[in-house]
């Protein structure tokens, strides 16, 4: 069932039911007010009625008569009987109304039990006990209360007809609400419906509401969705960024395998295979590094443990430095009074190791004097690790799109790869909660500094 039928249906059901029951209790008190209001009627009678028995001393037909034509106390259609306290009857009015009950009712009635009410044909019919000038009677009252059951029916009217008019507003009412609560909801289906997650150029999904819950709901489905955006990029892209990450490492191996074959030395070679074999295990810590990622992109956690970032940027650069032995990373410390304790993270090292070979590769690839500065700043709360190199710059239009995959600046048209290294590094980097952000200096410095939060 559609959400707006429900809202229809519960919040008019709702309304129409407490309209109802609040209706039915109005009439029920009326009715109520009416039967015991018409039957102090009658028993004000019956009192007035042995008031002027007393006065007159004896009964007659005319006094009979008289007594029965009160027209101040008289009702459209009633019998009155009154008796002594013998029990033996000493009034009845001149009504041709016959009231079956009233030996039952006479017989009930006693000093102890001086009021019974009941109901005869639709008449209300009551039997009381008075005392009159210390004198004890007993008076048996059936009449029509036809001004009561007139204002009763014209009440009921008038209640089935608020009644109507309540189940069509409500009815209106809750239609127009249903749909004005339903349509941001109907839209965001419709939204849902038609977007494209093979398409990387959408756009998040916009919800004009003023609802909390709803602008919440979608700012957490275009949460879900760049984070599905990403995971299905990263799959569609497995390839090229497995061939991107493993091509340094193996032109490593290859140029210094190359190196080896021009040796004649039988234990020279020997040393070199040896020390060969262990960096071709890097490939498998590459390798895993994807693996990695990829579990993390499935929901699984990493491990993660206390590394020392000056100690992994040292091992990336002799790593580089075998395959670029001309190129020259500069190091330094800031300020003079340098902390070492920040240089402590919570990270998985393979995997901090990989982005920071990728940013250093980056430099060698792109500057234009075989230099490139590595600053480690501890002059704030947070570690900052600046990479800086000269060479051309990205234009300020390009900057935006650096980390995106497979964007390549016009300062890259002489440079082979896929545009993912940097792409890879990013992603790395928001795992252990750090920040990258380029920018460049004077037009002819590039730089990349990377934030990564305290231990």
């Amino acid at each position: 069932m559609k959400i707006r039928n429900k809202i229809l249906i519960y919040f008019s059901s709702t309304v129409i039911v407490l309209s109802t029951l609040s209706l039915v209790i109005v009439f029920v008190l009326f009715s109520a007010h009416r039967e015991e209001e018409f039957q102090q009627q009658q028993f004000s009678k019956i009192k007035h009625t042995v008031g002027l028995i007393e006065e007159f001393g004896k009964i007659s037909e005319t006094v009979s008569l008289y007594l029965d034509k009160q027209y101040i106390h008289d009702f459209y259609d009633e019998k009155m009987l009154i008796y002594n306290n013998n029990k033996k009857l000493v009034f009845s009015s001149i009504d041709s109304l016959d009231i079956v009950k009233s030996e039952t009712i006479l017989n009930r009635l006693s000093v102890s039990n001086g009021w019974i009410e009941t109901k005869e044909d639709g008449y209300d019919l009551i039997g009381v006990y008075v005392e009159h000038n210390s004198k004890g009677y007993y008076g048996i009252s059936k009449a029509y209360d036809f001004f009561g059951y007139s204002k009763k029916d014209f009440l009921q009217k008038v209640l089935v007809g608020i009644f109507v008019a309540i189940v069509v507003i409500v009815l209106l009412i809750s239609f127009y609400l249903s749909n004005i609560i339903a349509k941001p909801i109907s839209e965001l289906t419709e939204k849902i419906k038609v977007y494209d997650l093979s398409d990387e150029e959408n756009q998040p999904l916009k919800l004009k509401t003023t609802t909390s819950e709803l602008r919440n709901l979608t700012e957490k489905f275009n949460e879900l969705l760049k984070r599905t955006n990403d995971a299905f990029r990263f799959q569609k892209h497995s390839i090229q960024h497995i061939s991107h990450e493993l091509k340094t490492p193996i032109a490593v191996l290859v140029s210094e395998l190359e190196k080896i074959e021009q040796q004649n030395d039988i234990e020279q070679i020997k040393t070199e295979l040896h020390r060969q074999t262990k960096k071709t295990k890097s490939l498998g810590n590459i390798i895993n590094v994807l693996l990695q990622i990829s579990k993390i992109e499935a929901g699984q956690k990493i491990t993660k443990a206390n590394a020392r970032i000056d100690e992994i940027v040292f091992n990336c650069i002799a790593e580089i430095n075998t395959l670029y032995p001309d190129f020259n990373f500069e190091v330094y410390f800031t300020p003079h009074n340098f902390n070492e304790n920040i240089l402590n993270v919570k990270a998985n090292e393979p995997l901090i190791k990989q982005a920071m070979l990728n940013l250093l590769v980056n430099a060698v690839l792109y500057s234009d004097n075989q230099k490139a500065k590595v600053t480690f700043d501890g002059s704030s709360d947070i570690l900052t690790v600046i990479v800086l190199n000269s060479g051309k710059t990205l234009a300020n239009d390009e900057q935006k799109f650096i980390f995106t995959h497979f964007f390549r600046g016009n300062n890259a048209q002489r440079q082979q790869g896929f545009g993912l290294g940097l792409v890879l590094a990013q992603r790395i980097f928001a795992i252990h909660n750090a920040t990258i952000k380029y920018h460049s200096k004077e037009n002819i410095k590039n730089i990349f500094s990377v934030e990564f939060p305290r231990l």
